[in-house]
């Protein structure tokens, strides 16, 4: 759910929605994105819903008249529009799940307990070593890991099993009228619709989360046009079949956020005690970046002096003496579990801006690599 895909955070608990969707969430299915927890805006999500606004005062049938007028004004052909908005009706469905407000609270372990399961690694395992020679491939072009883009496969979609079956067209079109978001899901219609006139996929085909999240790697239709990839050069981005343009896309979409292949996400850590007077002397001011988990971070600083000052791994030892730049991240406080992350971390985060869904993308691809 990455917009891509589906899915703000409040620091000490992930919210999460275990019998429907979450609210806006690129990244993941229209009914299996409770195995995510809910993300505040980020280039492959929707963003989180505002307090309702009053009713429309157009009809369906009016507004659809202007979408028309708006994409025929973009280039867009007539015969893409009779295909893609001919017979469009409201989704009720999608009203439902976009206003739904999270029943359950987990907490960090228990969201992790819940994503990284024995059956996922071992399913992880299994689609990584079958699509070994074209992941491989991927990794090599992109410069991201392999086992990365199978970890984020995994969590998206069940590796392509569940994408959501929703129209993205009447989804977004629905969201787009009934007004809480409608600017941002009128933008996205027209991006969806750009996407058909283009080739890449049939009006009927599109198929997605109820927010508009498309295909294997869960892509807004805006990621999509930025990201999205024709990995075996047949002309179309093909996010929904084709495993070459879904891992190509995934990759592409970590390099242009930063990622660096000789870097791992981060790790495990302890601190020592007492360690929470010291949190104030290692605050980075706020960014103003869409992603608040971002500004919850540390500001960085070399592993050694991490270690000076009383971090060790999860086990107790030592930390790895590579000059790396690392921020702390405490999902619930000083108390809580404790994490050293590294510049990937913050692109998972781009992905998907939830401290518990990139340590759970970090937490399976190393889960991959450790057989």
């Amino acid at each position: 759910m990455v917009f891509h895909r589906a899915r703000a955070f409040a620091f000490a608990s992930v919210l999460l929605l275990i019998a429907g969707s979450l609210s806006g969430c690129s990244s993941a299915g229209a009914e299996n994105a409770g195995e995510k927890s809910p993300a505040i805006p980020s280039t492959t999500q929707a963003p989180a819903a505002p307090a309702p606004t009053a009713a429309p005062t157009e009809s369906f049938y009016e507004f659809l008249a202007g979408i028309r007028s708006e994409a025929l004004g973009k280039g867009i052909a007539p015969a893409t529009l009779d295909a893609a908005l001919n017979g469009v009706t409201p989704i009720d469905r999608v009203i439902e799940l976009d206003r739904r407000q999270p029943e359950f609270t987990l907490t960090f372990e228990q969201y992790l307990s819940r994503t990284v399961t024995a059956d996922r690694v071992a399913a992880a395992r299994a689609h990584y070593a079958e699509n070994k020679a074209l992941l491989d491939a991927v990794g090599r072009r992109y410069g991201v890991q392999p086992r990365f883009i199978v970890a984020l496969w995994g969590l998206e979609t069940n590796f392509g099993r569940s994408t959501g079956g929703f129209s993205v067209v009447a989804s977004l079109a629905t969201l787009a009228y009934e007004g809480r978001r409608a600017a941002y899901f009128r933008d996205e219609l027209m991006n969806a619709l750009e996407i058909i006139d283009q080739g890449h996929v049939k009006a009927a085909d599109m198929k997605g989360s109820w927010a508009g999240a498309m295909g294997q790697s869960q892509f807004m239709p805006s990621t999509f046009l930025n990201y999205a990839v024709d990995w075996d050069g047949d002309g179309k981005r093909d996010i929904w079949h084709d495993k070459g343009d879904v891992f190509a896309s995934a990759a592409n979409y970590l390099k242009q956020s930063g990622w660096n292949d000789g870097e791992t996400w981060g790790r495990r850590v302890t601190l020592p005690p007492g360690f929470e007077a010291k949190l104030d002397g290692l605050k980075r001011p706020p960014s103003d970046s869409r992603c608040g988990a971002l500004n919850r971070l540390t500001a960085d600083k070399p592993l050694g002096e991490w270690q000076a000052l009383g971090v060790r791994r999860a086990d107790g030892g030592d930390l790895p003496k590579a000059r790396l730049m690392a921020a702390l991240a405490l999902p619930e406080g000083p108390a809580g579990p404790a994490l050293l992350v590294y510049g990937n971390f913050r692109a998972t985060l781009k992905w998907n801006c939830s401290i518990s869904f990139a340590t759970a993308v970090g937490s399976l691809a190393d889960r991959i690599a450790a057989r």
